[in-house]
């Protein structure tokens, strides 16, 4: 038998007790995200707040929602009075599916943060028996997302939403309209409802084919993944 120091015994141990609590904490990663797709889908606003850190920001349709008040301002005051009326819940024939996919966590070695690659498909719409403008579509997109460990619960730092293509139902996504979605041009406070920031440079829906940035290197070869979005959006005229 080889013999093991008692100094070697005890580094094992701790590497094993620190791999264990990785995979804890991608399982406790996937739950808060599954959990936002949740909460979102029956218009939970309330609860898809509370899963955001103190400091925790938005990116969405080009803009940037910065601290609670910034996911407040996006979650609560645009989307909950957009959608359900100002009611924390959902409403008669209002559709609004995100499942959560795809997701790949990376947890930093002090356990103290993480980033995740995801994506969700979205279906949404208004029944034609409900009120307002019947309505419906499709949307899908990329999350790079950032998350923090406090107090022992993890807690979302930054949700990097971005969209890549909506299409209506009718028409399907070969014939989306260019810019069918506006992203933003107007900042809080002079848009009451806007985000805090814009991105730059400013993001373009379908047709355009941008790629993400990879948080994390190719799998196999360990090294950056390159971006070539040369052609990506090669059809636009600006």
């Amino acid at each position: 038998m080889t013999n093991i120091s008692n100094e070697d015994l005890l580094k094992r141990v701790e590497k094993l007790e620190h791999d264990l609590g990785v995979q804890q904490d991608i399982h406790d990663i996937r739950r808060l995200q599954y959990s936002y797709g949740y909460f979102i889908d029956k218009s939970q606003y309330d609860e898809v707040v509370d899963l955001f850190a103190d400091d925790g920001e938005v990116w969405f349709l080009g803009g940037i929602y910065k601290g609670k008040a910034g996911v407040h301002r996006l979650y609560i005051e645009r989307f909950r009075t957009a959608f359900t009326e100002n009611h924390n819940g959902p409403r008669y024939g209002w559709l609004l599916d995100h499942p959560q996919l795809q997701m790949i966590i990376d947890v930093a070695p002090d356990r103290k943060t993480a980033l995740v690659r995801g994506r969700s498909m979205m279906q949404a719409g208004l029944h034609e028996t409900a009120k307002g403008d019947e309505r419906q579509w499709w949307e899908g997109g990329i999350y790079e997302n950032e998350y923090v460990r406090e107090n022992g619960v993890w807690k979302i730092k930054a949700l990097r939403y971005y969209p890549h293509w909506h299409a209506s139902f009718e028409e399907g996504w070969s014939k989306t309209k260019v810019d069918f979605i506006p992203m933003a041009s107007v900042t809080y406070p002079e848009d009451p409802l806007g985000p805090d920031e814009l991105i730059n440079p400013k993001p373009r829906l379908w047709p355009a084919t941008d790629i993400v940035p990879f948080h994390y290197n190719h799998p196999v070869t360990g090294k950056p993944i390159k971006i070539d979005n040369s052609r990506a959006r090669e059809g636009f005229n600006d």
